[in-house]
């Protein structure tokens, strides 16, 4: 009797007779369905659609339907009777593994006792024992006894979400075990099933024995080098042919992460692959071409070669990127506040994504663990170009509820009065009182958090909610000075983050802000891996820097706005208006009176001749009319509010390979020119009618945006709409009635001092402004 009979046997011969509820074993099948794609084993093409139509039809036959496409994938059929005695018995799928990697295996439960206790499994030759809480302990261990040679296996439940530790209680149901080989040939293992002390089957029924083939490895030798052939980190993202990812994300350990596909490694290091037909996709960052390569491993393969294909660098022409807000440790790093990862984790990670300025900023949940780390200065790790540091984000902490703040280039990460997190400012306008006076760069976080509305419009006159997490707080920040290295007043709030949020919920309290006559700046940030877990970089500051590259002169550059924002795959380089260079002597440039000025720009995009498939849906929805209920709720946002915020590919038009560069003055696009996104660079210039004192400032919506120029006629200041100035008195008052309840008593008059200072100035201004 082959396997496939003998599982079919004894699921007939099963004392299990009672029926499957179609509603809940049918829901939980996406969730197994996540949990095998992210352990790096996805159903195929047309199990994925099968058991989507199970899903949908929701009744008794698909659930058989359903039943016959899992049980091919498991390896183990467990019973757990009334009692609660637990058997298990080898089922349909083939034993087979690979040396150094790991193979996903489906658990089949039958669950008479409707337990939800944890499902146990123990192995003599594996390393480990994973599960439940539950553990006999002493001798009796399964494995307590076998030396540690002898072990040639591991194995991982994952119990990660959406997956969990504890069994459901249904009648049926399916788990996921990782099986890791350390050799290669015939190997035999024991596998011990137990939910808990007293549950385990007489005559050792809850024990099966498993004979596997484990196929062996090759050492693969890489050799991957850059475009001018010298060595480096690049992202490597390796499947089979049944899309499976290697290595496995099941028990990747740092560098290299479970939540990514991609893996980094540099020349020279080595590579093992189990025999058999790989996609290979190789990039290093946005500013390279992506290579996808199909390659046969066997007894002749020593090797593998790549090199980098760029389409630009701006590095050459003396922009330098970076990302000013990177986190080892927190939301996908951990589990407990401990862990994380250390710089030399991330500064690969940089190094492979060619982005040479990271920015580790130390947050609440880690606070006390990676504070150790925090020097003022580069850290050690750094080698030229790509430098790393720590700094701090204020999120989980003191005036987070506020607003999150990224204080950059600090010399001092601790505030006055303790050696944590616990005793910081409640108000934001304290804390970034403390970090001007030591010449920090500072700027809210993921600025559009709070700041939603169901409006396309950019600008747009819709007060928000202010009650997130975002640039909330701004709009009272802004209208201060505070005190600065050696008593200079200096503006309490010198950026705004962008590229990692919504644009239009950026943007619009920015340009209102700007508006207004303020002078904030905005920078590039990915918020990884909170927002974005993808790769760090997604959201990027292109930095002019004279000299050798450091990590203070590069937050400098984003303090005087000599930089511009993008996602790496359009370049707004070297703009200039009447020749002045954006970010140079204040970004200022001067005419006694109305007339006309020249802008330039060095323009270039990359855009692939066809639309990803992630793409096309979205394109699709742009032909219907925005329905502005589908842009409530963190759910429904309609596409173009679906993560990622910031790409190239929302610029595309239609299914051509063109995206618009606009002229914006005063938050108005005055001027569009339409490019080909071909990946070459091309120098326009504009001649822009200015009646007033104004800012201009280029974009590719939502790609890139520069920083402004200021453009003052007869030394008048920037007051360029009473619209923007009342929207932000409103904005003003909408924010208090948010967060007044989130300041300490302590602090609730230097509050009410903050906001009414804002309320003055804001009104000051708009008794100043004729415009609109």
């Amino acid at each position: 009797m082959n396997r496939s009979a003998l599982f079919l046997s004894l699921l007939a011969a099963s004392a299990f007779a009672a029926p499957v509820e179609p509603q809940p074993f049918l829901a939980a099948l996406p969730q197994l369905m996540d949990a095998a794609r992210l352990a790096g084993s996805p159903f195929s093409e047309g199990e994925t659609a099968t058991l989507k139509s199970c899903v949908a039809a929701q009744d008794a036959a698909a659930v058989t339907r359903a039943q016959s496409v899992l049980d091919a994938h498991a390896l183990f059929l467990v019973t757990i009777n009334p009692e609660q005695r637990v058997k298990v018995a080898q089922a349909a799928a083939a034993p087979v593994l690979a040396e150094g990697g790991w193979q996903q295996f489906l658990i089949k439960v039958l669950n008479e006792a409707g337990t939800t206790a944890p499902l146990r499994i123990t192995s003599a030759e594996a390393n480990r024992v994973f599960g439940g809480p539950y553990r006999s302990g002493g001798d009796s261990e399964p494995g307590a006894q076998t030396p540690l040679s002898a072990r040639w296996l591991d194995l991982l439940p994952w119990i990660a979400p959406p997956m969990r530790a504890e069994l459901s209680g249904l009648g049926v149901e399916y788990r996921l075990v990782g099986l890791y080989s350390r050799d290669f040939g015939k190997r035999e293992a024991r596998f011990h099933f137990d939910a808990g002390q007293g549950t385990q089957d007489l005559g050792f029924r809850g024990e099966v024995s498993v004979l596997f083939d484990c196929r062996p490895a090759r050492e693969i030798t890489l050799h991957i080098t850059d475009e001018n052939g010298a060595p480096c980190l690049a992202a490597l993202e390796i499947t089979d042919s049944a899309d499976r990812l290697y290595p496995s994300r099941i028990k990747r350990i740092a560098p290299d992460f479970a939540f990514q596909p991609q893996i980094y490694r540099t020349d020279g290091e080595k590579l093992r692959l189990p025999d058999g037909e790989y996609r290979i996709v190789f990039q290093r960052g946005p500013e390279s071409l992506p290579e996808e390569r199909r390659v046969k491993i066997d007894a002749g393969t020593q090797e593998l070669r790549f090199q980098v294909r760029r389409w630009i660098d701006p590095a050459k022409l003396g922009w330098w990127s970076g990302d000013h807000h990177i986190h080892a440790a927190g939301c996908a790093h951990y589990t407990s506040p401990s862990e994380g990862v250390h710089a030399a984790d991330m500064i690969r990670h940089c190094q492979g994504e060619d982005l040479k300025i990271g920015a580790n900023l130390t947050w609440g949940p880690c606070f006390d663990y990676q504070k150790q780390f925090f020097t003022g200065k580069e850290d050690a790790v750094s080698r030229p170009p790509y430098l790393l540091r720590y700094d701090i984000e204020v999120s989980g902490f003191g005036s987070h509820k506020s607003g999150h703040l990224c204080l950059l280039r600090l010399r001092d990460q601790m505030y006055p009065g303790g050696d944590s997190s616990a005793h910081w400012p409640t108000l934001g306008l304290n804390t970034l009182r403390w970090a001007q006076k030591q010449g920090a760069v500072c700027g809210p976080a993921h600025s559009g958090w709070g700041l939603g509305v169901a409006t396309d419009d950019l600008p747009n006159y819709v007060i928000p909610p202010f009650d997130g997490i975002g640039a909330n707080e701004y709009i009272v920040d802004v209208t201060h000075e505070v005190e600065g290295p050696g008593g200079k007043p200096v503006p309490a709030v010198d950026f705004m983050s962008t590229a990692d949020t919504p644009p239009v919920w950026e943007l619009n309290i920015w340009y209102h802000t700007l508006n207004a006559g303020f002078r904030t700046r905005i920078s590039g940030e990915t918020d990884f891996p909170c927002i974005y877990g993808e790769r760090v970089g997604l959201g990027r500051s292109y930095v002019k820097v004279d000299g050798p590259l450091n990590y203070d002169a590069w937050c400098e550059g984003i303090s005087q706005g000599r930089c511009y924002v993008s996602d790496g795959r359009s370049h707004l380089i070297d703009f200039t208006a009447n020749g002045a260079p954006v970010g140079e002597k204040g970004s200022e440039i001067r005419l006694t009176k109305p007339g006309s000025v020249k802008l330039t720009a060095n323009i270039g995009a990359f855009l692939p001749t066809d639309i990803p498939a992630e793409f096309e849906s979205w394109q699709t929805r742009q032909k219907a009319p925005a329905n502005a209920a589908q842009l409530q709720g963190d759910q429904r946002f309609d596409a173009r509010y679906r993560r990622p915020y910031w790409n190239i590919e929302r610029a595309r038009l239609g299914n051509t390979r063109t995206v618009p560069v606009e002229i914006i003055v005063n938050g108005v696009s005055v001027a569009r020119r339409v490019i080909t996104a071909d990946g070459q660079l091309q120098q326009l210039s504009f001649d822009v009618p200015i009646e007033r004192s104004s800012w201009v400032a280029l974009r590719i919506l939502p790609s890139s945006h520069t920083n402004p120029v200021f453009v003052l006629v007869d030394d008048k200041p920037i007051r360029a709409s009473k619209r923007s100035l009342t929207w932000c008195l409103d904005c003003v008052e909408k924010c208090w009635s948010q967060k007044e309840r989130t300041y300490a008593a302590a602090e609730l008059d230097d509050a009410r001092a903050a906001y009414d200072h804002a309320r003055q100035v804001y009104r000051t201004r708009l008794a100043e402004t004729i415009a609109d």
